[in-house]
């Protein structure tokens, strides 16, 4: 098989809190509709689109998994620095998402930590 392109699709609860939470990290928006609303992530612009869970879930021909109760599927931010790390943690709290996991050392050359947005998704920040 060969993709031209591959995105992600996240059920949410609230499209304007999701907005919100994203555009204050300073995600670029991608697109919205009363149904989603879609940010770009990273130098490569991979996109994720945060559709109402009711929209979602239908078309995926069964229930979509509750972030808050298990992991789905766990992202990876890649920050510069150690201090961009620090920074990033501070900026998720402000946003309004839950810091999963304190700024941390993960053997010899991993720092990082683990966020979760307002409905659960979860991302990790890491210096490598």
């Amino acid at each position: 098989m060969n993709t031209k392109k591959i995105w992600a699709n996240f059920g949410v609860h609230d499209l304007e809190r999701t907005t919100r939470f994203y555009q204050q990290l300073g995600f670029k928006q991608n697109g919205a509709s009363d149904q989603l609303t879609s940010f770009f992530f990273g130098e490569e612009n991979f996109i994720i689109h945060f559709f109402l869970k009711d929209i979602l879930q239908p078309a995926m021909k069964g229930a979509i998994i509750d972030a808050e109760a298990g992991n789905e599927i766990i992202f990876t931010l890649s920050a510069g620095s150690r201090e961009e790390v620090n920074h990033w943690e501070k900026e998720v709290q402000q946003a309004g998402g839950t810091i999963v996991s304190k700024p941390e050392e993960y053997g010899k050359s991993y720092y990082g930590f683990v966020f979760a947005d307002p409905d659960g998704h979860k991302f990790n920040v890491f210096y490598m």
